[in-house]
Order: structure tokens, then C-alpha cells, then sequence
């Protein structure tokens, strides 16, 4: 049976999914980016907000499989911020499998909870989030696929809707960092990786997970004095790899640099170089060591540590965070599934540091 509640409907009994169980009577229909819902109207400021269910009251292996178990809806209308999955992997050069990496941080960041108490942020007290689902990708085709994903993202951030990204590889950063750029301007960019992802090609090939930071230089996407690279390592087919990154003003900080060091130092130089403007945040999961992080296609050893990941992300607390996404996530690599865990955890401590988030 349902109860209509003001335009919210309650799911009650007969189905047994987190639907009907989640709090405040904001439940929505298992759909996605690529299901053509309805769109819903912006909640009133003072409307009850989605909450994760706790476990206290709702067993975690209950319901259906959306981030941190928070309603799913097909539509950005009416939402602060919203997770969504990009289940790609054809721009892969080495490991496949990052198109499964949506679905099994889904299923990790069950043991995720509604408060960060180390930071003090409540963002499911300040902020409406949901769950969109993932964009329909063309896995036969990386170009058309660049083109969804671009579409999808376009109604995103046109809704006003700040976007987390669950990836797929890192092909899927340029064409949301196309979408971001025509409401926001040039980007600035906080990036975590082993590697600057900046080539030119591959293959005889200009888009590939190797190239999304090129492709965003040359269509002028990125205000390249405000970009930091963290966690750069690993051999090289040159001495000067990191040339051309500098050459046009980023910030290359290498993992050598990281070793045995806490960057917080770090993040005060980088929140004075970011300013007021916008910014977004990709995190490739190989910035992380592969002792903590093996479930990924092209990992390097001697990476950054989960502590200092959470260092540089809860150091951009206070910048204008416009975006995130956090990629590369091969779960046929990750049979514990400990860097699926990892990354749901880390995206959780990106939506704690968007803007409007309540710190106590």
C-alpha cells in the first residue's frame, strides 16, 4: 500500500527495499540517468531531506543497491548534490574492469553512515542527495560515449545539482569537465593520481584514460594555475615527464615528496592557490598505494596512504568544490573488495566538504 504524503510518496510494506524504509518520506523509484523520469520540483528549505537508513533500525544487506543506500531517483531536479555512476572502461590501457566499479562501491558504502565526526560536517542535515543511477555509456564506441556522458552531466549542473562521480576509468573526467565549464568557466583542479594522465595519444589515438587533462588544456577547460597533480610516481619513457604539466602551471607534487609526511602544509598552499573560484576534484584510486588500493587497472607502488587521501580531500574544505569524482575502481582486482570500501569512503568525505555542507 503507499500513503501520499505532500508530493512525497511513503512506500509502506509489501516490498521489504530501502523505498520504504528510508526516513522523512522522500522515496523514489529504482531509475537512472538513462530512464526519462519526471522531473520533481526543488524541495522547500524546510522539507525533511533524504537520510541514509542507520542500522539500527534497517539491516544493512536490506534494500537496493544505490550509494549508501539513499533513494533513487531519475532526475537531478530538487537535489544539492547526487551520486552518479559512469560505468566505463574501453579508454582502459592496461587492466579492464572499472565499467563494474559503480556497482561495487555501491555495495561497499553500506557500512557508510550520516555524520563525519572527525570533521564536524552533517550533510544530510544541510544538504538534499540522492542516488541518479548511472549514464547509459556506449561501451562499442569512446567518443559517443564522451558524448552521453557530456549530455548527462549538462542537466546535472544546468539543475544546479553538485555531481559525484562513481567511475569507470578516467576517460569519464573530460566530458564532465566539458559540462562544468560551460556553466563555470575554466576549472580549477584538485588531482590525485599516480600518474598526470596527460599524453597525447596512444594507439594513434587522442582519447584514452591516459589523455582526459590534455584534451581539457586544449579546449582551454581548465584555468591551468589553479591545478595541483598529487601522488605523481612511477617509471616513465623519459627523464622529463613532468615537463609539460609544469610548462603550463600546474602544480606537480611527486609521491616521493608525500613520503612519511602529514599534507596538511600542503593543502593550506593549495587552498590559497584555488581562491574563490570554482574548483573540482578527481581522485584516481592508483594515487593510493596498492597495498591499500590493488583493484585498480595501472597501479604503482609507493603511493599515497588512505590518511593523507584524507588530508588533501578535507583540506578543500572552504573551496568552492563544484564537482568530484573518484575512478578507476576494478573490482576483478579487488576480491576483498577493500579498495571499492576505500573509495566509497572517500567519496563520502568529498560530499562532507561541498560548500553548503553544516559543520558542528
Amino acid at each position: 500500500m503507499k500513503r501520499t504524503v505532500g508530493a512525497a510518496v511513503t512506500y509502506l510494506g509489501g516490498g521489504g527495499g530501502a523505498r520504504g524504509l528510508v526516513p522523512g518520506g522522500h522515496a523514489r523509484p529504482a531509475a537512472g540517468l538513462c530512464d526519462p523520469g519526471s522531473s520533481q520540483s526543488r524541495q522547500a528549505s524546510d522539507a525533511p531531506r533524504n537520510q541514509p537508513p542507520s542500522s539500527e533500525f534497517v539491516a544493512r544487506s536490506v534494500g537496493i543497491c544505490s550509494m549508501m543506500r539513499l533513494p533513487v531517483q531519475a532526475s537531478p531536479e530538487g537535489l544539492d548534490a547526487a551520486f552518479i555512476g559512469v560505468p566505463l572502461d574501453i579508454g582502459t590501457s592496461n587492466r579492464p574492469g572499472a565499467r563494474f566499479g559503480p556497482r561495487r562501491i555501491r555495495e561497499e558504502s553500506v557500512l557508510l553512515r550520516t555524520a563525519n565526526p572527525s570533521t564536524g560536517a552533517l550533510p544530510f542535515q544541510s544538504l538534499m542527495v540522492a542516488d541518479l543511477g548511472d549514464v547509459n555509456v556506449n561501451l562499442y564506441n569512446l567518443q559517443d560515449s564522451c558524448r552521453l556522458i557530456r549530455e548527462a552531466y549538462q542537466k546535472i549542473v544546468a539543475a544546479g545539482c553538485i555531481p559525484l562521480t562513481l567511475g569507470g576509468d578516467h576517460t569519464i573526467t573530460y566530458p564532465i569537465l566539458q559540462a562544468m565549464a560551460e556553466k563555470h568557466g575554466p576549472m580549477g583542479l584538485v588531482h590525485v593520481d599516480a600518474h598526470m594522465d596527460m599524453a597525447d595519444k596512444a594507439l594513434g589515438e587522442k582519447l584514452y584514460h591516459g589523455t582526459p587533462f590534455r584534451r581539457c588544456v586544449d579546449e582551454g577547460l581548465l584555468d591551468c594555475k589553479r591545478v595541483v597533480q598529487i601522488g605523481i610516481r612511477g617509471s616513465s619513457m623519459t627523464l622529463d615527464t613532468y615537463r609539460y604539466s609544469r610548462s603550463q602551471g600546474f602544480r606537480v607534487v611527486l609521491a616521493e615528496d608525500c613520503w612519511m609526511k602529514s599534507l596538511v602544509p600542503l593543502m593550506g598552499k593549495v587552498r590559497q592557490q584555488m581562491g574563490v573560484r570554482p574548483i573540482y576534484i578527481s581522485f584516481d584510486i592508483d594515487g593510493l598505494d596498492p597495498a591499500y588500493a590493488p583493484g585498480t587497472g595501472t597501479p604503482e607502488i609507493a603511493g599515497l596512504t588512505p590518511s593523507q587521501a584524507l588530508e588533501i580531500i578535507r583540506g578543500c574544505q572552504g573551496l568552492n568544490v563544484v564537482g568530484c569524482d573518484l575512478v578507476e575502481v576494478s573490482p576483478p582486482y579487488d576480491p576483498s573488495g577493500n579498495t571499492a570500501l576505500v573509495a566509497a569512503n572517500l567519496l563520502f568525505e568529498m560530499l562532507c566538504v561541498l560548500p553548503k555542507v553544516t559543520v558542528a
